[in-house]
């Protein structure tokens, strides 16, 4: 395994199954696409960061913080016009919640939603 990576350990009767960080950023990326109302993940610092170490797609606007037994979870998003801000912020915490927990088994501990923009729905020109 690389060194540089962060990975999840879990320890099961046969051994032992690693997790790397980037994964469950990823999966909680596309599971926050999955929210009616997203309207991206924000640009900033987090997306400059991304861009700098080469790392885009779904897990842009995610950072993960792996613990002991679980993982927290830090979400940069932007609302598309016209949702509720808090609505939509809701339903990517249990989007995100789901998927990590149902895909890798790991305790979600906290899935932080920061939200720094409002994307707003580009007209087409006629």
């Amino acid at each position: 395994m690389a060194e540089s990576k962060d990975y999840i350990i879990r320890n099961t009767e046969d051994g032992s199954v690693s997790i790397s960080a980037d994964v469950v950023a990823i999966i909680a990326g596309e599971a926050m696409h999955s929210v009616e109302g997203f309207g991206g993940a924000a640009q900033g610092l987090t997306g400059e960061l991304a861009e700098l170490i080469g790392r885009r797609g779904a897990a842009q606007g995610v950072r993960v913080t792996p613990g002991e037994d679980s993982v927290a979870i830090d979400v940069y998003i932007s609302v598309r016009f016209g949702y509720s801000v808090t609505q939509v912020s809701r339903q990517v915490q249990e989007a995100v919640f789901k998927a990590v927990e149902d895909m890798t088994g790991i305790t979600v501990s906290a899935v932080n939603v920061s939200v720094s923009g409002i994307a707003f729905q580009k007209q087409s020109k006629a």
